[in-house]
């Protein structure tokens, strides 16, 4: 255990050694070469890329440079990622026999690595992080610690103000003056229905108990969706701190941390950083010598998409069956065991220590009048910049997914994207200058759910994607209430027959029923928004429906039972790239003349399709 002194002791002299993380212009001779270490650099041989560099370093006897790992840096579409301070120069995709290059020519000469260098949007090569356009807009606070520290170093986490919020709380603020403070910042529940934080732990403190319960939900179950896991990959001590506080205000002595099996990084450095917190005395008894008691458990989830419902969470913690429970009471009122409980998830969590010492005017100035502060998208489909982005509220769509996303690759243009995952719903291009805000989305069909947000060109069929949604949503009910556990499946079979060319025009309608009784009478609000993805393509994009049911037609040729593949003679130019490319032969002609498809050949697999460059090929 660490002495309140030996903690700002630690604390001081690790930001001198790491002020060169955060400021370009520190006066040091040291570097630090920063490998990403989140689980899409981790697949892509990052842990080996850190530890040529060690091997590298120690053969050459190179002193003053440490290789640290770090959480996601964000770019994962430039993954692996390698960062060096404090010039903060960016290389991207970088492989483990590009370490000896770096070395030699970075370090030992001075050199840049010309080859290695982060591509902007239009092509051009930058030196430094902050020049990359996809950083530009955005506005990291729950990304704050997230690829600047190492995760697994709590020294690290003190460095950089971490735990000065629990401190403050506990020895200058009483629970009612922290809770005040997080209401008045305007902070909602990130988890999807977006609750306002404080009135959910004024809630809970005003429940009587002698025993209550802090949790937080890291089931991250959307298809997607990657920013729970990433924060818990790059910054666990935020959680653990916000969980901390949290319990403090309510009267809570005991925390769950309930995350899914499949993030073995975000498991394994959440052991690491409860360990260490219980060792300097931030877990545990008398923390920061004051009689305040608190600690934290891992729970490990299944998988079950439905747990991700704070009700079937706590079953699941139980040890029962993950199934909703009907509410009210809610878990303020009846939660783990019965015990008045709270929960909040991963992000929300990560931004409680950053209201507390910078106040609550100060997030209260971020975003628009009823979204305070940021969100963090999990950007993905098709988009140049895949990664992990966090932007004020009221950011545009049209701003995320072209000046961070880069825009649509190959020359697609967008079609489509969808927010909130099987919950959410699609967005069409006309809405591309709607502001992402609670309210907004909720306006046009949508919703911002935990934060997926998947990007569609002109060639996806939105029939199609609706199927998709269903299918996922079926899979995981968890069966406890009939509309969700038969109304969800007659309506994936409803989709099923129109992507099979079998739909009737009547269909529509009984569609549409299908959704509103659903949305209606199902017991959780994952039953009752499942149809949501449904409700929203038919609005926005009803034309295809029709074609599928009326005319039997996919007119992005996804549907296979519908598609007839052909090549338009007044725009194809006889360059054989379609040709080149199939897979089966099915595409003949000569050199320079214009090609055909042979219908008994052609598999519709959309080969030709995605690299015919003068967009001659349809249905």
């Amino acid at each position: 255990m660490k002495t309140i002194e030996e903690l700002h002791k630690i604390r001081k002299e690790k930001r001198k050694e790491l002020e060169l993380r955060v400021n370009t212009k520190a006066d040091t001779r040291e570097k630090h070469i920063l490998v990403c270490h989140g689980t899409g650099c981790t697949s892509s041989k990052s842990p080996e890329i850190l530890e040529t560099f060690r091997k590298i370093l120690k053969e050459k006897k190179i002193e003053n440079v440490r290789v640290i790992k770090t959480g996601c840096f964000g770019l994962c579409a430039k993954g692996p990622i390698v960062i060096i301070r404090p010039e903060d120069t960016f290389y991207a995709m970088v492989k483990p026999e590009d370490c000896e290059e770096i070395i030699q020519t970075h370090i030992v000469e001075g050199k840049t690595v010309d080859r290695l260098l982060a591509k902007d949007i239009d092509g051009t090569k930058v030196n430094s992080l902050d020049e990359l356009t996809f950083y530009k807009k955005q506005k990291r606070i729950a990304l704050k610690n997230c690829g600047v520290i190492n995760p697994e170093e709590i020294d690290e986490y003190l460095a950089f103000d971490g735990y000065l919020a629990l401190e403050k709380v506990l020895k200058e603020m009483t629970p009612d003056e922290v809770i005040d403070e997080i209401s008045k910042s305007g902070l909602r529940g990130r988890g999807g229905a977006g609750f306002p934080t404080g009135k959910k732990w004024a809630l809970t403190k005003a429940v009587e108990g002698k025993q209550k319960y802090v949790v937080c939900n890291a089931d991250e179950g959307d298809p997607g969706a990657f920013m729970d896991r990433s924060i818990l990959e790059g910054d666990p001590h935020s959680v653990l701190e916000a969980m901390a506080i949290a319990a403090y205000c309510i009267g809570a002595n005991k925390g769950f941390i309930y995350v899914r099996a499949e993030y073995p990084i975000a498991v394994q450095r959440l052991k690491i950083a409860i360990k260490q917190a219980r060792e300097y005395g931030l877990l545990g008894k008398n923390i920061f010598g004051t009689d305040f008691d608190f600690d934290i458990e891992i729970r490990l989830g299944a998988g079950a998409f439905v747990c991700g419902e704070e009700t079937a969470l706590l079953e699941s913690i139980e040890g029962k069956r993950g199934q909703p429970r009907l509410k009210p009471p809610y878990p303020a009122q009846y939660g783990l065991w019965g015990k008045p409980t709270l929960i909040n998830n991963v992000e929300t969590y990560s931004n409680i220590a950053q209201i507390i010492l910078k106040g609550s005017k100060w997030y209260f100035s971020i975003g628009t009048e009823n979204s305070k502060g940021t969100k963090v998208f999990a950007l993905g489909g098709n988009v140049n910049n895949i990664g992990l982005v966090e932007v004020p509220m009221g950011t545009t769509l049209r701003e995320i997914v072209f000046d961070i996303g880069g825009g649509i690759p190959n020359g697609r243009e967008f079609k489509a994207a969808q927010t909130g995952g099987p919950s959410g719903g699609c967005i069409p291009k006309e809405h591309l200058d709607t502001p992402i805000d609670y309210e907004s989305l909720k306006q046009i069909g949508s919703m911002m759910g935990s934060g997926g947000l998947i990007v569609m060109d002109d060639t996806k069929c939105m029939v199609s994607l609706a199927k998709f949604y269903l299918e996922f949503t079926v899979s995981e009910s968890c069966g406890k209430c009939t509309p969700c556990r038969i109304g969800t499946k007659r309506m994936l079979g409803i989709l099923e027959k129109l992507c099979n060319g079998k739909g009737e025009a009547e269909d529509l309608d009984k569609l549409q029923k299908l959704a509103e009784m659903i949305q209606k009478a199902s017991v959780c609000g994952l039953g009752q928004s499942a149809p949501n993805p449904v409700i929203s393509t038919l609005k926005y994009f009803r034309k295809e429906f029709e074609e599928h049911a009326i005319d039997k037609q996919c007119r992005a040729l996804e549907c296979k039972a519908m598609s007839k593949i052909i090549i338009q003679p007044d725009k194809c130019k006889g360059c054989g790239l379609c040709q080149k490319h199939c897979p089966v032969d099915a595409i003949e002609g000569q050199a320079r003349e214009v090609r055909t498809i042979n219908q008994e050949k052609c598999i519709k697999c959309g080969t030709c399709l995605s690299k015919c460059p003068f967009k001659a090929i349809g249905n």
